[in-house]
């Protein structure tokens, strides 16, 4: 072997000289290459080629190699770590599929087990847009295809809703609702068709049918409707964008209970994303049945005497509520005008909902609960009581009523032109004479009335000025007026005629009619104020009781008993000699208070009626208001006649 070897600079370029190199090796010898030939391609010399290296650059380049080590071990970490769960399932939703079973929604009853609403056959075609083709011309035809079984949906609000939608994300793998109640032929040509039409899913499930024995059944059951967004963020991950949910009435406010609780199986999908196999499955638990205090019968009466006092009258506003005193259960409520709740169950097009949405009459709106309206002298008892307890006056306390009385330039007056002469308690309920309750609420010359912090006192004990508790939503507070709220709203100062005002239910006072109906019944039932209800029972989906409502008083005794029988026997009155003795055609001795409620200075006053049956014993409260229906005793009182007659006719 011939060495060659020779030592360069460290700027020289590498160099080779004497002949070319056919065969050999470098080699490193202290921090120089020496090339190694054999014998053979040399003539017995050797040349070393070299270079100098600065071995200070080792350390920098240590320094980038360890900091990318970091950064790939950090990056591992945050995949396999961090993001482990999302990517193992995301991986996994390739092969194997988690899928809900969905519960069967519980249905309502009337309180004699009579089905009030039942589940039906609703046909839903909903993406699954991680299965649905990569290629965007795929995907165009798909989405081409289903439009054109559905016929009234356009592909580009497909193509839009799906453009929302993130690729390769977890949301990609849940479903995006298309179109539901989806008529029987056209289901059928899609589930026939999905099989070729990757990530497309044509499935069943229920829809909501009500019996309406009655219309006005609309406000109290409520309907069911696809979630919105806003939903899904408040209810969380417990429902998905397909599910229907409840909007109004008992179907939202139990929405809880009557929902159930999903069941999920583990399926084996193939490449189309369509089930293969179940590989294991957890079955849920079906929703709960209500039973609702509602009396169908007594429901249907109340609204057909109603609609015919309506008629009538050429009114179309108006609201009854029936209910237990001895409990506070709902009986009946009906609120006119009234919608059909199977329309918006079935689908609504936006422009059939802003016809009913924005109705000049609001057939949306359930007065019963969420109207608020100036009481009118229907509040009377509740001041008169309030007067006996604070020893304003007694049993036997007389005023003389000449048709009103005079403040200053001011005249307040009574309804009865020359007055009604000398009146107590009782005969003040029963004839709703304003002079009394003049005196009583805001004193008069000599004598001292309650005032109106002691007046707005104990209306808020009758359940006044706050939600009564109703299983509804929307329910309103009504409003009690006060000095600094009129001070700071109107920038005026209390007057002895804004007293006036509330002791005779007019001003700035308002009433839900169900408030009305409740303090009714403390009178009726001796002075327990509860909470009204239209649940009554709860059942399992096999029918079975799992609850009942607790029917405990919300407050009791806060008046005595005497002075609750004396405002009862002034209610006694209003029938034998007051302003409804038509209700003594009754089969049972009736109580009540009529009513005429100003809220206007060019439209007619809103006519009120409260009242309980039998006296001796109640078992009904019922509470009228016809908005713009005049006087209680000529519009409200007849509904109240006809309709008592027939349920103590019905029920001996």
């Amino acid at each position: 072997m011939i060495l060659l070897k020779k030592q360069f600079k460290r700027s020289d370029p590498f160099v080779i000289q004497e002949g070319s190199i056919r065969s050999g090796k470098l080699k490193r010898d202290q921090g120089a290459f020496e090339l190694v030939e054999s014998q053979s391609s040399y003539s017995g010399r050797k040349e070393t080629i070299g270079r100098s290296f600065d071995v200070n650059k080792i350390y920098k380049i240590n320094i980038v190699l360890l900091l990318f080590f970091f950064f790939i071990l950090g990056r591992a970490g945050w995949l396999q770590i961090a993001k482990g769960g999302y990517y193992y399932d995301l991986a996994e939703g390739n092969r194997i599929r988690v899928e809900r079973m969905e519960a069967k929604r519980g249905v309502i009853y009337d309180r004699l087990g009579r089905p009030l609403v039942r589940n039906s056959a609703n046909f839903l075609l909903y993406f699954t847009p991680a299965d649905l083709p990569k290629d965007k011309i795929e995907q165009k035809k798909i989405i081409q295809k289903v439009s054109e079984y559905l016929g009234d949906i356009k592909p580009e609000a497909i193509a839009d809703s799906l453009s929302k939608i993130k690729v390769n994300s977890l949301e990609s793998y849940q479903p995006l609702f298309i179109a539901d109640n989806i008529d029987y032929d056209r289901a059928m040509a899609l589930y026939l068709a999905a099989d070729n039409l990757p990530g497309v899913i044509i499935t069943n499930k229920t829809r909501r049918e009500y019996n309406l024995f009655s219309l006005s059944l609309s406000h109290i059951l409520g309907y069911t409707g696809k979630i919105n967004d806003a939903e899904l963020v408040k209810f969380g991950g417990g429902y998905l964008p397909i599910d229907y949910i409840g909007k109004t009435g008992i179907e939202n406010f139990w929405e809880n209970e009557m929902k159930g609780t999903n069941g999920k199986k583990q399926i084996e999908v193939d490449a189309l994303g369509k089930e293969k196999k179940i590989i294991n499955q957890e079955p849920g638990e079906d929703g709960h049945n209500l039973v609702l205090s509602i009396d169908i019968e007594l429901q249907k009466k109340l609204e057909e005497s109603i609609i015919s006092s309506l008629e009538k009258l050429h009114l179309n506003k108006a609201c009854a509520i029936a209910l237990d005193p001895n409990n506070g259960e709902v009986l009946a409520m009906v609120s006119f005008p009234s919608y059909n709740n199977n329309d918006f169950a079935h689908g609504l097009t936006q422009a059939e909902y802003q016809k009913i949405a924005e109705h000049p009459d609001r057939p949306l709106f359930n007065r019963c609960v969420s109207g608020e309206y100036p009481s009118g002298s229907v509040i009377k008892p509740v001041v008169a009581v309030a007067a006996l307890e604070e020893k304003i006056i007694n049993e036997n306390t007389s005023f003389l009523s000449t048709g009103g009385i005079k403040i200053d330039q001011w005249f307040f007056p009574d309804w009865k032109a020359g007055g009604h002469g000398l009146t107590n308690v009782r005969s003040a309920i029963a004839n709703s004479v304003n002079t009394f309750f003049y005196y009583i609420g805001g004193g008069y010359q000599d004598f001292t009335g309650l005032g109106l912090d002691r007046m707005v006192k104990y209306e808020k004990l009758f359940g006044l000025d706050a939600q009564s508790g109703i299983d509804l939503i929307g329910e309103a507070d009504g409003f009690l007026p006060t000095k600094d709220w009129k001070l700071q709203t109107k920038d005026e100062r209390w007057y002895i005629g804004d007293t006036y005002h509330v002791a005779i239910g007019q001003g700035d006072l308002l009433v839900t009619p169900l408030q009305v109906a409740d303090y009714t019944a403390v009178f009726a039932n001796g002075g327990s104020l509860y909470r009204p209800h239209l649940i009554k029972q709860i059942l399992n989906s096999q029918d079975k009781i799992i609850g009942e409502v607790d029917n405990k008083p919300i407050r009791s005794n806060f008046v005595s008993a005497k002075n609750i029988e004396i405002v009862r026997q002034g209610m006694r009155q209003t029938i034998t000699s007051g302003s409804a003795q038509s209700l003594q055609a009754v089969p049972v001795p009736v109580a009540g208070k009529t009513g005429t409620a100003q809220w206007s200075s060019v439209k007619p006053t809103h006519a009120w009626f409260t009242g309980f049956a039998p006296y001796d014993k109640p078992e009904i409260v019922i509470t009228i208001l016809i908005e713009q229906g005049g006087e209680g005793s000529t519009t409200a009182v007849p509904i109240a006649k006809e309709v008592l007659n027939w349920y103590f006719s019905r029920n001996p």
